[in-house]
């Protein structure tokens, strides 16, 4: 039975993920393993990056490869994008380069970037995203760190997939915020979905961040280095005061078991799975779908597109409009011709 092992980066994290057909025991077995998870996104298990299980799986590493990773790694620090970008694009472009490990970097050829979309993107099933993500890296690898050019305007770019955004009913959202009978449980997810924020501006947000008297949030840095504000429900500022009260967090707003450490992203996940787990929602639902319910209840609500682009730091107006494609107000008004046979 075959299976892979490989390093990834997972929400800002170094981890082994580990892949093999479906399998009972196999299953059970990796069960059985110190902080194993399974990623959705990833459709795969994976475990922490450490010594004992770069050898269980029998991991190699290519300090050479790493080497020039890391000069990508340097280029996009000193053009100052975040570090979940940095990861994103690094790991990319590693797996690109040990999948040619055999051959010189400077004999890689158009050619031999299709055959890796072929041979390791689409054997894997792998997202029409990290296709994208993929080819920029290479793109940029070989444009600023080896000066040859790698025509990614002759490959053949997978068509964007156009979904929509998941959203759920006022009932739901409030059965969800009201489920946790713990006040920072109900405080972090309340938040989100009250100001439409993304998991990682919550987590960032920090005390002076939230103006009481101004009832305004200022949102810092976030996607795209923007600040941005958004209003602040005087329903929710009550919340977070009682919640400041009881904690009294040092640093950021919301913080994890040590003092002064933010909340992490795998707790903030876990407590919203808890209260769909709470309340039956049979649904695979995510933060971002606190954020795009906000947008959509919004957008049914009569506020102006526009403000709401501003509200969730949208820098195209085409991103904001998906939520029009999803909004059931004026669909309801529509007459099926099935009611007048």
């Amino acid at each position: 039975m075959k299976w892979s092992a490989e390093i990834v980066t997972h929400r800002g994290e170094k981890r082994i993920a580990v892949r093999f057909p479906k399998d009972f025991k196999l299953v059970t077995r990796i069960k059985k393993l110190p902080n194993v998870r399974w990623s959705k996104t990833m459709q795969c298990w994976h475990l922490p990056y450490n010594e004992a299980n770069v050898k269980r799986f029998a991991i190699v590493e290519y300090p050479l490869i790493k080497a020039e990773v890391n000069k990508l790694e340097k280029w996009l620090r000193s053009r100052r994008y975040s570090q979940s970008t940095i990861s994103s694009y690094t790991k990319s472009l590693y797996v690109f380069l040990c999948f040619y490990k055999e051959k010189p970097v400077v004999e890689i050829t158009n050619d031999d970037v299709t055959l890796f979309v072929n041979e390791y993107i689409l054997k894997k099933g792998l997202s029409t995203s990290y296709q994208n993500q993929t080819i920029t890296a290479i793109k940029w690898y070989f444009d600023i760190i080896q000066d040859k050019k790698i025509q990614v305007a002759t490959l053949d770019r997978p068509k964007v997939e156009k979904k929509l955004p998941n959203v759920l009913s006022k009932t739901d959202i409030k059965n969800l915020l009201e489920v946790h009978s713990n006040i920072k449980h109900r405080a972090m997810l309340s938040l989100m979905y009250s100001c439409g924020l993304r998991r990682s501006e919550l987590l960032n947000l920090k005390k002076a961040d939230i103006d009481s008297k101004r009832n305004i949030i200022r949102i810092i840095q976030s996607k795209g280095k923007k600040d941005r504000i958004v209003p602040l429900s005087p329903k929710i500022l009550i919340l977070l005061q009682e919640y400041y009260t009881k904690y009294k967090p040092k640093t950021f707003l919301f913080e994890g078991e040590k003092a002064g450490e933010r909340y992490s992203a795998s707790s903030l996940a876990a407590v919203l799975k808890q209260a769909a787990y709470k309340i039956n929602l049979q649904k695979p639902v995510t933060l971002h779908w606190l954020r795009h319910s906000y947008a959509t209840h919004l957008l049914e609500a009569g506020t102006d597109l526009r403000y709401i682009q501003e509200l969730l730091g949208h820098t195209s107006s085409r991103t904001t409009e998906i939520y029009t494609h999803v909004s059931t107000k004026n669909l309801q008004n529509i007459k099926s011709p099935f009611d007048d046979l």
